[in-house]
This record gives C-alpha cells, structure tokens and sequence, in this order.
C-alpha cells in the first residue's frame, strides 16, 4: 500500500544516482528501492564484502562498477555524472570485526574523503552518508532499564562532552561526519548523515547479530550460544525501512544535516533468541550465556522524533515479521560449507 512519503519517493524518476558499497547488505536493498522509484543507479564496489548476486534482481536496471573507492581515479570515475551520492562503502562488519580489526575501521577515513572528493569534483548536489548509531557516546548506552532513547543532538561538535564514539569503527564514522559537514562548508554540496541503527534482513551475513543466532538455531546448537548474557538491548531495524529512510533522505533534506534511521524499541537479545526460535521452530535444552564475548555498549535505539516529523519516516516491519523474512531467505541461501564455516564467519566481514 502507498505510503505519504511515496511522492517525495518520485523525484528519483530518471535522476543520475551513485551508491558506494551498493552490492552490500544494506546497499543492494538501497539499490532496489532507488531504483523502483525510476532513478538511473551506477554502483561501486570493490565486492570484498559485497556480491554481484545481490544485484541479480535489479542487474539490468542498473551499472556495477567494480573497483576500489581509496583510488582517486576510480573514485572520479564512478561519481562522473551522478546528482546524488549515497556512500554506503565501508569496511564493517559485526561486533566481532570491529573488535578485532580496529586497523581496518579507521581506513574508512581515507575512503570518506577520497570519495567525498571526488563528489565535489564531479559537482553532486547531495550526498547522503550511512553514518552509524556507534558515533553516540557511549555513556549514554549503558543501562538497558532505562530504555533511553538516542536524539541526534546528543552527538555533535559544537559542544564539549558530545562526542565520546564507541570504539574505532565509531570514531572513524563520526569523522565522516566531521568530513561531510567540511564539504558542506566549503563547497556548499548538500551534505546528509543517516546514522543507521542495527539493521539486519535478507543478505545480511552471519557476523551480526540476527543471522549469527539464525544459523545457530538452523544448525541446531544445543546448549544455544548466545553472546553476553541476553540482557543488552539493541532497536533492531528492518533492511527495507533502512533504505526506505535514507531513500527519503536523498531526496528531502537540505544543507548538513544529520537524522536517526532506526527503530525506537528497546528489544533485548534475549527476546531477540525467542522471536528466532518461534521462527525457527528449534528450541534449546540450554542456553550457554559467553559473557567473554564482544557485546558492545548495554543498550542501543533511536529518538526518532526528528525524521518523523521531516520526513514521515518510521520504522513499519515488526520483529516478528522481519525475523521471519530472514529466516525464510536464510534457510534458502545457506549452505553446507558456510554453516561448518560458522565460527569463523561471526568475526569476519
């Protein structure tokens, strides 16, 4: 059923757009949704983490350029052209990558500024950047009975005490943002970051949350692992109101600004492991809690009164459905090697 924001949606039709990292989780979905909307998609990707599979729906609709975005030349290349940039490229991965390569993480500021150069160069009036719910101070994340929820003015540079980003990956993301408003600045270009919370869905891999413990429930793990000991809360977001927000984004907002694409419900990751198992149809005798595992900050979910009222933008898939979805395409794609690969994929990208 159309939804308000569906005319914003029409400004796409035949508009010249560049999504870095489009062959990603989260950026094959954007692809998709832009492109349903008539906008002339160019992707770039170095594929590392990507897959052209992900495109295989929309691979006729649009151009895949394969490639790495720290090179200025390829990086010029891709964003000829394009009116608006969506810069999804990064290197990320789940609790345990970010861990665990803290090098990695902070090359992304290198990325950011190669590509955000390359789209003054290229003369794009907007660029919508996937920044991250890890650039909120962390002490603001550390009781989950609280229920707290996370307002884009708590994070800024304009006030001492604001910035506090939860580990490497964080600190690189807020850097983006630091770089995204320098452009903004400097060369006027419209400059906006979508700070992402959690997002999980169809092609996710099974370093994140939802998928790891999807795979652990379809192999039949028993005792169940779970990371923690269930009580740290995250406000997990559907793929497809992910893009479905930052699509708006593209097209509706000005200058630099900076919005919360995410949900405002506090789900502990136990409630997370029960909505899995109803999904699944598999049940534990024992649940085995490793409270020596990454877990992150205690608690996680998005304010999202802001990009309510500019965009009219919320989060529209429940749990249990969007649980479900993934379930269903994960039973369809995984295979005999990569479940006997799992330990090794919950720390990789």
């Amino acid at each position: 059923m159309p939804t308000r924001t569906e005319p914003l949606l029409a400004a796409y039709a035949s508009r010249p757009v560049l999504v870095t990292g489009g062959a990603s989780f989260i950026g094959s979905h954007l692809v998709e949704e832009l492109v349903r909307h008539g906008a002339r998609v160019r992707v770039a990707d170095d594929l590392s983490s990507g897959r052209r599979e992900s495109l295989q729906d929309v691979s006729a609709d649009c151009e895949l350029m394969e490639g790495d975005l720290r090179e200025p030349d390829f990086a010029a290349r891709a964003a000829a052209g394009r009116d608006v940039i969506f810069h999804l490229a990064a290197s990320h991965g789940g609790r345990g990558y970010i861990d665990t390569h803290p090098v990695e993480c902070c090359n992304n500021m290198l990325l950011d500024h190669v590509v955000l150069s390359s789209a003054a160069a290229a003369g794009a009036s907007r660029v919508v950047f996937a920044s991250s719910a890890c650039v909120y101070p962390v002490g603001l994340q550390t009781d989950p009975s609280a229920r707290e929820l996370l307002r884009e003015d708590q994070c800024n540079f304009d006030e001492p005490g604001r910035t506090f980003p939860d580990g490497e990956y964080g600190w690189a993301k807020l850097m983006g943002e630091l770089q995204l408003r320098a452009f903004h600045k400097q060369f006027g270009i419209d400059a906006i970051s979508c700070r992402l919370f959690t997002a999980y869905g169809e092609r996710e891999n099974e370093s994140h949350a939802v998928v790891a413990l999807v795979a652990k429930a379809i192999i039949g793990m028993d005792p169940f692992p779970v990371w923690g000991d269930g009580t740290q809360t995250r406000n997990f977001t559907y793929v497809g109101d992910t893009v479905h927000g930052m699509a708006l984004a593209g097209v509706a907002l000005e200058g630099f600004d900076t919005i919360n694409v995410g949900s405002p419900l506090h789900i502990t990751i136990n409630e997370l492991v029960e909505e899995i198992f109803e999904a699944t149809g598999f049940r534990p005798a024992e649940i085995e809690r490793q409270v020596d595992k990454p877990v992150g900050v205690r608690a996680r979910a998005a304010d999202c009164t802001k990009v309510g009222e500019g965009l009219g933008w919320y989060p529209r898939t429940t749990l249990e459905e969007g649980v479900h979805r993934t379930v269903d395409w994960y039973r369809g794609s995984a295979t005999p090697e990569r479940l006997a690969r799992l330990d090794e994929l919950l720390m990789t990208r």
